[in-house]
């Protein structure tokens, strides 16, 4: 090929190198029509089946005039029905908007205004949530009969619209710590993609089941929901951490990575103790490690004979940028080193964007194909953290020599404490070192002669715990200046959380300080 040719590449000849969602799925059920897709209590559909439905619902929606990159904001619990909608979306190339119903009404006004969306497919159970009157018009339709009996009155020919990769696919909110949500767009051309790193950095096989647990309005679940129905596997989609409808599953699965996020760790550490069920399919374990105790990895991860996955990705980003570091089974870690996802560009920078030296902490900038398209309405926000051609996470970590890296904080969380910076979670790693302690936050509290300083929120195993033993704990492996200056001792059911099992650090500064 003479560099002329080269330049006379045309859109169309492009395009053949790209493919979409829609497509790929209709190809699967095509190849596996008979093999389970999706499993929730007594309901299963295989690929065949499930295809149909999905077609049935696409052209219900084709029908009711809605079109590409036309919004459908979707208000569900975990459901069969909620991957069925995101399947019949790509087919046609609308946009599947996943409402949070555990936000307030206004909150959840906001977030479904943001995107204007054409019609809302939501659970009858849950209009309690919606401010019809505050809501942008559109059409509804009602899990359930009403669904039902549209899927039953429609063709059930693929419709075959044309869709571009880099149309979206769906639109996931972040878990909005601080301020109302923003809406994240993921394309075809980013789920494609994050299906594939899903499967090269975890060792996925294609018959795999995942297990959609967390909500599906999270890309935890989304993403390798979308990923394992595109790749020939079966997802066991449970409306919460049903521990009496999981365990026995994973009894009767093979699964290679069954997810877990903060705050259900303990219960089901007891669980296991107790039930004593037969864990042997399950391939790796947990995610998150920066949040969870290190005791507790190194039981859970005991308990289901499965190494530690120490994972590090986000809504924007997917798995990437550092989400393939495994702890060895037993291991209590003494550091959370991760390693690189291999399908994307890191770089660290200091807070003139240039690049700080290992082991300097930096703000994580990442480049990739699994990237998200940007924020919706808000180009102020998608100017600031896309500039310069890198995508801003908002996180801090410190390069080994190795080349491993090591989370410090989220940027906005530092404390400024008389010309030096703080970072919690440094201060939190230190107190959750510990055996007594089963949680731990640090806040930022104004000081008069510091401007800020640290406060350490605790919830602890063993009474005997103290104030001053908290104390001690920084002392002993952190700069003086960082040891906190108060200690509260909560519950960890007092803890707020987000949707990803987050501590909302936020929430407790406005109640303790």
């Amino acid at each position: 090929m003479t560099n002329s040719n080269f330049h006379s590449l045309t859109p169309d000849i492009l395009a053949t190198g790209t493919t979409t969602v829609g497509l790929i799925f209709a190809e699967r059920a095509r190849r596996d029509q008979n093999r389970d897709a999706i499993e929730m209590g007594p309901r299963k559909l295989t690929y065949g089946e499930l295809n149909e439905r999905v077609n049935r619902l696409a052209n219900v929606l084709l029908e009711k005039g809605i079109s590409r990159q036309d919004r459908i904001a979707l208000l569900s619990h975990n459901s069969i029905e909620y991957l069925e909608i995101i399947m019949a979306a790509a087919k046609i190339g609308a946009i599947v908007c996943c409402q949070n119903w555990r936000l307030s009404p206004a909150e959840l006004t906001h977030c479904i205004n943001l995107v204007e969306p054409r019609i809302i497919i939501k659970q009858p159970e849950l209009n309690n949530l919606l401010d019809s009157n505050s809501l942008v018009p559109h059409l509804t339709i009602d899990l359930g009969d009403e669904y039902e009996a549209l899927l039953a009155k429609a063709s059930t020919p693929d419709p075959s619209q044309r869709v571009a990769s880099e149309d979206g696919l769906i639109v996931l909110y972040t878990s909005g710590t601080t301020g109302l949500p923003k809406g994240a767009v993921i394309s075809h051309r980013a789920m494609v993609t994050r299906t594939m790193v899903y499967a090269a950095e975890l060792n996925v096989p294609s018959n795999d089941t995942f297990f959609a647990w967390s909500p599906l309005f999270h890309m935890g679940a989304a993403d390798q929901s979308i990923a394992t129905l595109l790749r020939g596997g079966k997802v066991f989609v449970s409306d919460g951490f049903e521990l009496e409808l999981m365990l026995p599953a994973l009894e009767r699965n093979t699964t290679q990575w069954f997810s877990l996020l903060p705050g259900i760790i303990e219960k089901l550490i007891d669980a296991v103790k107790t039930t004593k069920p037969k864990l042997s399919g399950v391939g790796l374990v947990g995610g998150m490690a920066d949040l969870i105790t290190p005791d507790q990895i190194g039981e859970i991860s005991e308990l289901f004979q499965a190494p530690y996955l120490n994972t590090f990705g986000s809504t924007e980003t997917g798995l990437p940028p550092a989400s393939g570091g495994l702890i060895p089974i037993g291991v209590v870690p003494e550091k959370l080193s991760k390693r690189q996802t291999g399908y994307c560009e890191v770089r660290l920078l200091d807070l003139d964007d240039q690049d700080v030296a290992d082991g300097e902490p930096g703000e994580v900038t990442v480049r990739g194909p699994t990237l998200f398209s940007g924020y919706v309405k808000n180009q102020e926000t998608n100017e600031r953290d896309f500039r310069d051609g890198w995508f801003h996470m908002g996180d801090v970590m410190r390069r080994n020599p190795d080349g491993t890296l090591d989370f410090v904080d989220r940027v906005k969380y530092m404390i400024k404490s008389g010309g030096e910076n703080i970072y919690p979670a440094e201060i939190e790693k230190a107190i959750m070192a510990d055996s007594r302690v089963s949680e731990a936050a640090v806040i930022k509290k104004k000081d008069d002669q510091w401007g800020e300083v640290p406060v350490a929120v605790v919830a602890r195993r063993d009474d005997s715990l103290s104030e001053e033993d908290v104390v001690e704990l920084c002392l002993q492996k952190l700069a003086r200046y960082k040891r906190p200056k108060e200690v509260h001792f909560i519950s960890a059911d007092q803890f707020p959380r987000s949707t990803t099992g987050k501590i909302q650090r936020n929430v407790l500064e406005k109640r303790l300080t």
